[in-house]
């Protein structure tokens, strides 16, 4: 039988943590282990290393009492290396968004999102992939040139990890490259890890966004 992901929600307002408790509860697929009104009840849940229950994902509000969820997030990451990250707020901040981004979150959504967004978010990054609210997507793209800074220098691409990086930029997830270049799931993990070391990045959102603003992009065309 196919394993639960299992999903820890830290949110601060117990209407929102009801409806996303009965979101999740309607698929078979993810269960929602714990829920936290603070990131900083949360992470001390974590320190707990003899009764914790390691969660794959975690759904992480901003606004939160105490520590905020942009400073949490580092903590999270330290704590629980191998789990995903989705920022899930109200705010539509482009600075939000773009720090969510540098400290390793997968995935940026918005409270406004459906049902089946949010569903299909999760999906997404349990995947290997990456999810960023529809209505943000756009113009992180168009100012992440003039906000982030002068990039260092980076290892060239191979031509393969040039196109998997097309195909990550495009949204597909490792599955869904594997498919389409009739190549390995293992291989193709292999040159996603190999794209990050090479552009100094942790996820694929990141080397997406450092990709277009090292003009790699423009050199495939």
């Amino acid at each position: 039988m196919k394993r639960k992901l299992k999903i820890m929600l830290v949110e601060d307002h117990p209407e929102f943590r009801e409806t996303v408790e009965m979101i999740l509860g309607s698929s078979a697929d993810y269960d929602l282990i714990s829920q936290f009104g603070s990131a900083d009840q949360a992470l001390r849940s974590l320190q707990s290393i003899s009764t914790r229950i390691q969660p794959d994902l975690i759904l992480l509000d901003l606004n939160l009492p105490g520590l905020s969820g942009l400073d949490a997030l580092p903590y999270f990451k330290s704590y629980l290396p191998d789990a995903n990250v989705i920022i899930l707020t109200q705010s539509n901040k482009e600075a939000d968004v773009l720090q969510a981004i540098r400290e390793g979150a997968a995935g940026y959504l918005l409270k406004s999102s459906t049902m089946d967004q949010l569903m299909q978010g999760i999906k997404t990054v349990s995947e290997g992939g990456s999810t960023i609210d529809s209505s943000l997507a756009r113009f992180i793209m168009d100012t992440l040139r003039s906000q982030l800074p002068e990039e260092a220098d980076y290892t060239e691409l191979s031509k393969r990890e040039m196109e998997i990086l097309q195909l990550l930029s495009e949204g597909l997830v490792k599955k869904e490259i594997a498919g389409q270049l009739n190549i390995g799931f293992a291989t193709v993990a292999t040159h996603i890890r190999h794209i990050y070391e090479k552009l100094q990045v942790e996820n694929a959102p990141a080397a997406v966004h450092r990709g277009h603003k090292l003009g790699l992009f423009r050199k495939t065309k």
